[in-house]
């Protein structure tokens, strides 16, 4: 097996590891010095030898820079599974409702993000387009923020997802059928009740309280839009039982895995 990845960032890179440890080949492009560029000339020949082809690379701009150079290569590619990272925020404001994969996209701020999640579904029959919301997991979550204030919104939820949820939901589909997954826990959750518990189990302080319009401009459209998402087609579907069904199993984890 051989997996081809455009974007090794955190959460493919952690999927990478998993998949070497099983004996696969994992080659993916990267932003370092001395990386496999994008723009690099080996990289049609990588997508040509992949057995799969995993894209995490958000837009650039309007366009998805992946599908700029690569469309008609990964079109005529033999692999046998092609995957995008995408984002829950294709669904825009749903004012607190549940979202599952068959609610109208488009609605929010992100309108290359949407752009991008639908033209990966028409690229070829075989793609499976994962819509993540907030990711976190070991050197990425609550854990390492305890000196941020806690935003005082109420009744605000935000839906998660542990990094190895993510891994373990990409490897079920690998022999599942293509299509659209939200890939969430099962518990959307106040940030400031993610803040508080990271600091319980430190033992540290709370910081203090902000309202969202005390935070900066990105912040405070992130919290213009608020929505559940629902997770019963990834489980139904891709057969994946959540490792961390809600923020508490997940930062536990994270914890533990800090040593």
């Amino acid at each position: 097996m051989r997996l081809f990845v455009f974007g090794l960032g955190y959460t493919a890179s952690r999927l990478a590891a998993r998949l070497r440890s099983d004996g696969w080949t994992v080659v993916g492009t990267r932003r370092a010095e001395g990386a496999l560029a994008l723009d690099d000339p080996a990289v049609a020949g990588e997508v040509a030898r992949a057995t799969h082809i995993l894209s995490s690379v958000p837009p650039q701009g309007d366009a998805d820079p992946v599908l700029v150079r690569y469309a008609h290569a990964m079109r005529a590619a033999p692999a046998r599974w092609v995957g995008y990272l995408s984002s829950t925020g294709v669904y825009g404001d749903a004012g607190g409702a549940w979202v599952d994969e068959s609610a109208t996209v488009g609605r929010g701020r992100r309108s290359a993000r949407t752009a991008a999640d639908l033209d990966w579904q028409a690229l070829r029959p075989d793609v499976r387009v994962f819509r993540l919301p907030g990711i976190y997991g070991p050197g990425r979550s609550a854990l390492d923020r305890t000196a941020a204030p806690r935003v005082d919104a109420p009744g605000h939820l935000f839906s998660r997802i542990h990094v190895d949820d993510i891994v373990g939901a990409v490897i079920a589909s690998f022999g599942r059928a293509p299509g659209v997954y939200n890939v969430a826990d099962d518990a959307p959750a106040e940030s400031r009740a993610v803040a508080e518990h990271a600091c319980d189990l430190l033992g540290a302080p709370y910081p203090p309280l902000a309202r969202p319009d005390e935070l900066s401009p990105q912040a405070r459209a992130f919290y213009a839009e608020h929505r559940r998402v629902a997770n019963g087609k990834m489980k139904r579907d891709l057969g994946h039982r959540l490792r961390y069904p809600s923020f508490r199993e997940g930062l536990r984890a994270c914890l533990e895995e800090r040593g």
